[in-house]
């Protein structure tokens, strides 16, 4: 007698409610995968830009290692393109470029014949109808002081502020790779023009990883001479960008910090800036804020006695920063600064 053999039913596809497929956990991770390499493709020039921007090591070697053929395939397969259109709308063109060129002012600015601060009948004048551009830059130190002026010459329609506070954390003259400031000064001088600039750098420059080193030169550690005379340069620079066409700048030192090895590390910083000022003293006045923010030992002290004997905190908890007290004082030192060059208060008369 025969027997048949009962055929083998395939199981019934499991659905959710409302009659939706369910798939297996392989294909959610198939399509995840799938979905981050898309991701992957996508970002790449953003994810090329945020590793050569890492501390130096072997961690920024190995993931330069990785994003840079990524970043090459991207391209190469037209997948970038959405991202860069989206930073074009944006605003935000040049976020992902990778810029460490030192960029000097061309021609070099002639050595000037030094000339003696203009007493009060010769500063130039300004009014509402012919105002004072004043810029204000930097890295993250420079904000809360940069606020403070704001504040104190919101009332003065002789002076205009452009571009509100340009502070960008974690910025610097070491790292043009992290953010240019060599081109964007340049870029700000050229097309806004502005007659009064103040600058904080230094805050993360007291360290010895440098880019855009000119080719054929090497760099020591952070403080030895190589060191001193690249970052001299760059800091000239600066100063020569700014003022090659008749701009007055401030320079604002670094302030003692709770670190005494970081003190020490931004006394270097400040000497050289401080030297280079002194040679530009027409053009460039250094702003030392370290004794505003000493005890009475000399030493870090986040708490200030202010004029009534109060105790005021003037430093951030990171014992680098500034309170808004602080930025107040600096604020007016720069403004008195400024004074000093330029008159911007008689055009309300009496």
């Amino acid at each position: 007698m025969e027997t048949r053999e009962t055929p083998r039913r395939r199981p019934a596809p499991r659905t959710a409610e409302g009659g939706r497929r369910l798939h297996s956990a392989g294909s959610a991770i198939v399509v995840s995968l799938i979905g981050l390499a898309i991701a992957l493709f996508l970002n790449a020039p953003g994810l090329h830009k945020s590793a050569s921007i890492q501390p130096a090591g072997w961690k920024r070697d190995v993931a330069l290692g990785v994003t840079g053929p990524l970043e090459t395939v991207s391209s190469a397969l037209l997948l970038d393109r959405p991202r860069r259109a989206l930073k074009a709308a944006l605003g935000r063109s040049g976020d992902d470029d990778i810029d460490t060129v030192v960029a000097a002012p061309q021609p070099p600015p002639t050595t000037p014949t030094p000339t003696p601060t203009p007493t009060p009948a010769q500063r130039a004048k300004f009014t509402p109808k012919q105002k004072l551009g004043v810029w204000i830059a930097g890295d993250s130190l420079v904000i809360v002081p940069g606020e403070s002026l704001l504040r104190q010459i919101a009332g003065n329609r002789a002076i205009g502020a452009v571009e509100g506070i340009d502070g960008r954390i974690a910025s610097g003259l070491e790292r043009p790779d992290v953010f240019n400031w060599f081109t964007h000064v340049r870029e700000v001088m050229e097309t806004d023009k502005p007659r009064a600039v103040v600058l904080m750098f230094g805050g993360n420059d007291d360290h010895g990883f440098m880019t855009g080193i000119p080719e054929g030169r090497e760099v020591g550690t952070f403080g030895s001479p190589s060191w001193r005379a690249e970052y001299r340069r760059r800091v000239a620079t600066v100063m020569d960008t700014v003022t090659r066409n008749g701009a007055y700048l401030v320079w604002i030192g670094l302030p003692i910090s709770r670190d005494a090895d970081q003190t020490l590390r931004f006394d270097v910083i400040n000497s050289i800036v401080e030297t280079e000022a002194a040679k530009r003293e027409s053009r460039v006045s250094y702003l030392d804020t370290y004794f505003f923010f000493a005890g009475e030992n000399g030493r870090y002290a986040q708490y200030i006695e202010d004029s009534t004997g109060k105790l005021v905190k003037m430093r951030a908890d990171d014992g680098v920063h500034f309170e808004r007290p602080a930025g107040d004082l600096i604020a007016q030192k720069v403004l008195e600064r400024l004074e000093d060059r330029y008159d911007f208060t008689s055009w309300r008369g009496g």
